[in-house]
């Protein structure tokens, strides 16, 4: 196989794993440099570099999103830059939190016990065979009002404070 195929194979495996791949498999994508530039809004385990970040990211996405998997459409090479445009989907079965700039929690979406297909791209640069960088781009809105984020009922504003309070306590302990 060529370079081309080997990176396209490698891209292509760190976004399938993110729903069910173990740690090792983690290990087997990542570049020990590895940056996430999507993991702002995401817990402080998941900005760091390499294989840590990267699993800390699945373990995250996981937490909320029960049989969690992306589906490849279609996939393009150039150069030391692979980007997929692939189809992501779940159920919304634990609280989605998000982060602030400093690691503390901004918002926590309560479960919904719904599911979703939104799509995305995302663009990996690649060095030594490996990811070592990542970037996307989502379809956040069309996930949240699937999931029934948009618009908030009232009573899902308050299973959304409660949630935060919860997510709150469990980054203290």
């Amino acid at each position: 196989m060529g370079q081309a195929t080997d990176q396209i194979d490698v891209a292509v495996r760190a976004v399938t794993i993110m729903g069910c791949g173990t740690r090792a498999e983690f290990e087997e994508v990542t570049h020990p440099q590895m940056v996430n530039r999507e993991a702002a809004a995401e817990p402080p385990e998941c900005r760091g570099v390499g294989p840590d970040a990267a699993w800390a990211t699945a373990m995250w996405l996981r937490s909320a999103f029960t049989g969690l998997r992306h589906d490849v459409q279609n996939v393009v090479a150039a150069g030391d830059i692979v980007a997929i445009h692939a189809t992501m989907s779940g159920t919304h079965t634990g609280a989605f939190v998000v982060y602030d700039d400093g690691g503390d929690v901004k918002q926590a979406f309560a479960p919904t016990g719904r599911t979703f297909t939104v799509t995305q791209t995302h663009w990996f640069r690649m060095s030594d065979g490996l990811c070592i960088e990542h970037w996307a781009n989502r379809d956040d809105l069309g996930m949240g009002e699937q999931l029934g984020w948009v618009p908030p009922s009232p009573l899902y504003l308050l299973r959304c404070a409660r949630a935060k309070r919860a997510a709150v306590r469990a980054r203290r302990s």
